[in-house]
């Protein structure tokens, strides 16, 4: 079992940043990918970024490309999102998720993922 505890969010105005932070329990969280979605209100959740099992392996949605970097220390069990230059469309609740059937690549589905965090809100002010 895997535990996720997301942390950094927050209110910045536009073209600021934010590191988000998750924080997993266990030993095999290492051995998983993982993702970062976000939910705005009234709107689906949808994939931000993921990364695989080496931190070398990445894949993020198109319209975060060159502003979000996602990255990993499995030593700790950490997963980060370092978000830049960020806009009032980012505004949502971030969630982090583990894929137990990945390891070395990575899915942007909601439904490939099986452990899921609480959610933190990032707020980008106009």
């Amino acid at each position: 079992q895997v535990q996720l505890v997301e942390s950094g969010g927050g209110l910045v105005q536009a073209g600021g940043s934010l590191r988000l932070s998750c924080a997993a329990s266990g030993r095999t969280f290492s051995r998983y990918a993982v993702g970062w979605f976000r939910q705005a209100p009234g709107k689906e959740r949808e994939f931000v970024a993921a990364i695989a099992i080496s931190g070398t392996s990445t894949y993020y949605t198109d319209s975060v490309k060159g502003r979000f970097t996602i990255s990993r220390d499995n030593a700790k069990n950490m997963v980060y999102l370092q978000m830049n230059s960020l806009k009032p469309e980012d505004t949502a609740v971030y969630y982090c998720a583990a894929d137990r059937d990945r390891s070395w690549s990575t899915s942007r589905s909601v439904y490939d993922y099986d452990y899921w965090g609480q959610g933190t809100q990032v707020t980008v002010s106009s």
